[in-house]
């Protein structure tokens, strides 16, 4: 790659109490390394490498609420109970020692959970679909939408109470949050759900509500959203800026503070019918309709989607342009990396300095371990 300026990926943010060294975040990736759910030794030095690699913010893998079929892996971590939490305060300490800024994302999967490891425990869903016409499991009633708040307000509660520094909720990619904004998915005709995206979006709602009375005022919380499902990747949620506006103003009245905005290509324009092919991306439109900040995220510095990789591709280092130009013109405020971080945990100290022919590519091998 020829010499380019990436000066503007290394300014501080703040956000209340929140202060970054950097403009870089290390996107939450499953890694299904915690054994019955517990977070160990390994767990912690994975994440404190990134922090010694000047990660501005780490954000964990997903990690499950309080209710039965939360997660869909085995091995997935959990952010609730006596012996879990004192993984995650192991956690946190180990990044806060090497100088780093750390949440939890905070994660129900929905019906994307397959019973087949844990045969014994309902799926759970609004309406029991996993995607258009696709039934897999059961239909919410109202005391398992009214325990799924409480929980997920719980685990942010105690990532307050652990010291960590914002807490995610992970309201995308077709997991439950996200299977109550879909149509396709939220099929039900009480106040859970309903013919708009806003209607759709009380359980949402709610859950922000709950969370943000849960931490008080000035606690970080984002949310991450999507408007592309793994269950159908050109789904759209909101379709015009208009309606994009109704819906994430609504949810950052909630108590939204910045908005994980999650495309497979950062570089793509939302509404190129409006505003052309340099258009704002997801993260760029979600900033200006609300005001918030937000974060971008997609295969960025990457020659293949994350959806390709997982597939069986490894993927390339490729230029940096496209995202210089769009941080330049602050079109969103932070940048979130994914596999790359995966591969090599001094990714963003090699960028600063210009040394990208020494990034270690990305190979699917390299999901197998905790490197």
């Amino acid at each position: 790659m020829t010499d380019i300026d990436t000066s503007t990926l290394f300014r501080p943010f703040s956000l209340g109490s929140l202060t970054l060294k950097n403009r870089l975040v290390m996107a939450p990736m499953t890694r299904n390394f915690a054994p019955e759910g517990v977070p160990n030794d390994k767990n912690a030095d994975y994440y404190r490498r990134r922090a010694e690699g000047e990660v501005g913010l780490i954000l964990s893998e997903g990690t499950v609420i309080d209710r039965p079929a939360s997660r869909n892996l085995p091995n997935i971590p959990v952010f609730c109970g006596k012996e879990a939490l004192a993984g995650w305060q192991q956690v946190i300490n180990a990044v806060h020692d090497a100088g780093g800024a750390m949440g939890p994302q905070v994660w129900h999967t929905g019906s994307t959970r397959s019973g087949d490891w844990d045969p014994g425990v309902p799926v759970e869903s609004p309406s029991g679909l996993i995607g258009p016409d696709d039934p897999r499991g059961n239909a919410m009633s109202e005391a398992d939408i009214a325990d799924t708040i409480a929980a997920y307000a719980a685990s942010v509660k105690s990532a307050k109470d652990l010291g960590f520094d914002v807490a995610e909720l992970h309201g995308a990619h077709g997991y439950l949050i996200d299977q109550f904004f879909w149509g396709g998915t939220n099929k039900r005709t009480d106040m859970w759900g309903g013919d708009s995206l806003m209607d759709r979006s009380r359980f949402a709602l709610e859950v922000v509500k709950a969370c943000r009375a849960a931490v008080g005022p000035d606690f970080p919380l984002l949310l991450r959203i999507s408007q592309w499902k793994q269950q159908d990747y050109a789904a759209k949620l909101a379709k015009t800026p208009a309606e994009m506006e109704v819906w994430l103003t609504a949810l950052a009245d909630a108590g939204v503070d910045v908005f994980h905005c999650s495309q497979r290509r950062f570089w793509e324009p939302e509404f190129p019918d409006v505003d052309g092919e340099d258009g704002l991306n997801f993260a760029g439109w979600a900033k200006k309709l609300t005001g918030k900040p937000t974060i971008s995220v997609g295969s960025v510095g990457l020659s293949t989607d994350f959806i390709s990789s997982f597939g069986g591709e490894d993927a390339t280092t490729t230029g940096f342009e496209k995202l210089v130009h769009r941080m330049e013109r602050d079109e969103f405020d932070l940048i979130a990396v994914g596999r790359a971080l995966i591969s090599d945990a001094d990714w963003v100290k090699k960028v600063r300095s210009n040394r990208i022919d020494e990034i270690i590519s990305f190979e699917r091998a390299h999901l197998a371990t905790l490197a």
